[in-house]
């Protein structure tokens, strides 16, 4: 896409695989505008001072993110709306209408338009990957608790380099390869003593890592033309109404008539319209909030969060939902955590 030279295009001219363990039900949003930008953002808002401002996008990025999951569990393991696959068709139209008043009407960032057919076909493939890895998230938490649904997550890392060896035989150090080993070595803990494991939701979950994995790869690659470029928000809001006609006829056939079973319940429960706007709203904002944390810090400091956030995740849902926890179990997702932080380091020095 032929754009002019704004923060968009010169920060995202040169892409990078993204390492950043995010979230099942949100794309990245990795652009970072330079300091100008960002304190040119910040005096929109001068009756808060920036560091206020920075603590209170963070703690909406952490309540939206540990939100999205523990809304998900509570809808597909204990309300009983067994349809991750509907479920996740929704978080798409939410994030597709909620995009075109973000970039439309709110003008968080410019208009960028789909210029050519090759560029659709990519985005089309980029909805398609994208729709795998987030309804295999949903689906394994009907069976898997969220902690250890966000410990498995913590090794997309451990996917993503395999992924880029394969695709692009991208090759890293012997110390990045190395710190992959504590992210292996402690989901193998952790499962082993999990009181909760199910063998079917742990691969599904599996699946799921390695597809947001995947698509790291496979977006790094296939959007690298500065022709082509697109703001992630802009990329979403092309993906979320792509992937939802893609999900379309997997839910009618795998899980039936559902637009008339959530119908039904609607009529005796109140309660399931409002948790699933909430749900899907919830879902958009992890994908606004993400934007909002990298523009007023940067994608580095995105990464730290995101690691502190699965163990966040993971101690919030073990206090609400009561799901047993073992010794072994917090060491093995300790273990995990404590690689995916020095894979991080051993990747910052290796590009030194």
């Amino acid at each position: 896409m032929v754009e002019a030279q704004t923060w968009t295009t010169r920060r995202m001219s040169n892409p990078r695989l993204s390492d950043t363990n995010v979230d099942h039900q949100a794309m990245d949003i990795p652009a970072t505008p330079p300091g100008d930008a960002r304190n040119s953002s910040i005096g929109s808002y001068s009756f808060i001072s920036p560091t206020l401002l920075t603590a209170l996008i963070i703690g909406s990025w952490y309540l939206s993110n540990i939100g999205v999951l523990l809304l998900n569990k509570y809808l597909l393991s204990f309300y009983g709306f067994r349809y991750p696959i509907f479920l996740t068709m929704l978080h798409m139209l939410s994030c597709a209408l909620y995009s075109y008043v973000s970039i439309n009407f709110l003008e968080l960032v410019p208009l960028q338009h789909i210029l050519s057919r090759k560029q659709f076909l990519k985005i089309f493939a980029l909805s398609a990957i994208f729709c795998f890895s987030v309804v295999c998230g949903n689906t394994s938490l009907r069976y898997l608790p969220v902690s250890f649904n966000q410990a498995i997550g913590a090794t997309t890392p451990f996917f993503t380099a395999i992924f880029a060896f394969l695709i692009t035989c991208k090759k890293e150090s012997g110390e990045v390869y190395c710190a992959l080993i504590p992210v292996v070595f402690g989901i193998v803990l952790a499962s082993n003593s999990e009181p909760l494991f199910h063998l079917f939701g742990f691969l599904v979950c599996i699946g799921s890592t390695a597809g947001r994995a995947l698509k790291s790869v496979v977006q790094a690659i296939i959007l690298t033309s500065e022709a082509e470029k697109l703001h992630s928000m802009n990329l979403l809001l092309y993906m979320a109404p792509m992937a939802a006609l893609i999900l379309l006829p997997f839910t009618l056939y795998i899980e039936g008539n559902v637009a008339s079973i959530t119908f039904e319940k609607a009529k005796g429960d109140k309660f399931i319209v409002f948790l699933l706007i909430g749900n899907a709203t919830v879902a958009y904002l992890v994908n606004l909030t993400n934007f909002l944390v990298t523009k007023h810090t940067s994608a580095l400091t995105l990464q730290v969060l995101g690691n502190a956030k699965a163990a966040v995740a993971a101690v919030v849902s073990v206090l609400i939902f009561r799901n047993p926890v073992t010794v072994m179990g917090m060491t093995g997702f300790a273990v995990t955590i404590m690689g995916v932080v020095l894979y991080s380091e051993a990747r910052k020095r290796s590009k030194r």
